[in-house]
């Protein structure tokens, strides 16, 4: 299988972040950057933002490119971490043809490229693979339990087809390439209005807004700080073999309801706590199980929940504090 990168870990890689204006994306640029390589970030805004990685322009290492990655696109890279997609549940149902062509052609652009350049490509898939699940906690060797032809069909199929696009180019020696199931992440940097839960119920306790849980609660979430999630997807890229899908996220499992308490508890806030129907398909539980990423990988979360989510608070503050700040999104868990 082609990997030309002989570059050991340690030596200057140029890498490409598709989706390296997201969330996610700002946050490996830095950590990339602060390891000395190069760095390519391509995005074309539709969720992300200049402003994820303003602070990082000066940095004469870094390139910030807007493209679609529904459009191929040609870098000479080492390594792709191809990130790029809408990520949240308000986001993605926005506008769900886009969401299934943005996953799929995505994914097979980024292979080209890295099968043209010899690259290692890392692709970031999703906890939501398997679904509202009957096995818990979920394992890699899970299949899932997906609805195809419902609302979240455009992004849960979307990921689950360009994992079969990563194994084929694997089957057929045509790149090396590393598969990520990633598990709900928060952490600084998130936009206001993108929908996830965490975000959501911050902004809400924030402007003394009720906080709106769907159904009773009771449903479970794994929060994983960002930080921890760009080390886990560091390890996986850097294995010397090919290794996926693995699942990185925390396992520590909480339910929603007692998520908005601890953020009431944190933000101090007087907001109320109300309930709202159930979204379709939204699932029940959700945890994974990390104990592949563990033997493999070495990884281990080491944010708790309380400490990750007050660096996050901290930072919707000030993002609050600024102009304009539209308002979140209702909440999709």
């Amino acid at each position: 299988m082609a990997d030309a990168n002989a570059r050991s870990v340690g030596k200057s890689l140029r890498v490409l972040v598709t989706g390296g204006a997201g969330f996610l994306g700002s946050h490996l640029c830095e950590r990339l950057l602060g390891e000395g390589h190069e760095v390519i970030a391509l995005d074309d805004f539709s969720t992300g933002s200049p402003e994820t990685v303003a602070h990082l322009m000066r940095n004469p290492r870094f390139w910030l490119v807007e493209h679609d990655v529904a459009l191929p696109f040609d870098h000479e890279v080492d390594r792709i971490y191809h990130l790029a997609s809408p990520a949240s549940p308000a986001r993605y149902q926005r506008d769900p043809v886009r969401t299934t062509i943005t996953n799929v052609a995505g994914a097979l652009h980024a292979l080209e490229c890295a099968e043209r350049h010899g690259a290692r490509l890392l692709q970031a898939s999703t906890s939501e693979v398997y679904g509202d699940p009957e096995v818990h906690p979920q394992p890699e060797s899970y299949l899932g339990r997906v609805n195809p032809i419902g609302v979240r069909a455009c992004y849960d199929e979307g990921k689950r087809c360009a994992e079969s696009l990563v194994m084929d180019f694997h089957r057929q020696g045509r790149a090396s390439a590393r598969i990520a199931r990633i598990f709900n992440t928060y952490g600084p940097r998130m936009a206001v209005d993108d929908g996830r839960v965490v975000s959501t119920f911050i902004v809400q306790a924030l402007r003394g807004e009720d906080i709106t849980v769907h159904g009773s609660g009771a449903q479970t979430r794994s929060f994983c700080y960002v930080d921890d999630l760009v080390e886990g997807c560091l390890r996986l890229m850097e294995h010397p073999a090919d290794v996926g899908p693995v699942n990185l996220g925390n396992p520590a499992e909480v339910t929603v309801l007692e998520l908005a308490q601890e953020v009431l508890r944190l933000t101090g806030s007087a907001s109320r706590i109300v309930h709202r129907p159930l979204p379709e398909d939204d699932p029940r539980q959700r945890r994974p199980a990390i104990d592949l990423a563990r033997r493999v990988l070495g990884f281990e979360p080491r944010v708790a929940l309380r400490q990750g989510l007050w660096s996050t608070i901290e930072s919707f503050r000030r993002a609050l504090a600024g102009a304009g700040a539209p308002r979140a999104a209702a909440m999709a868990s």
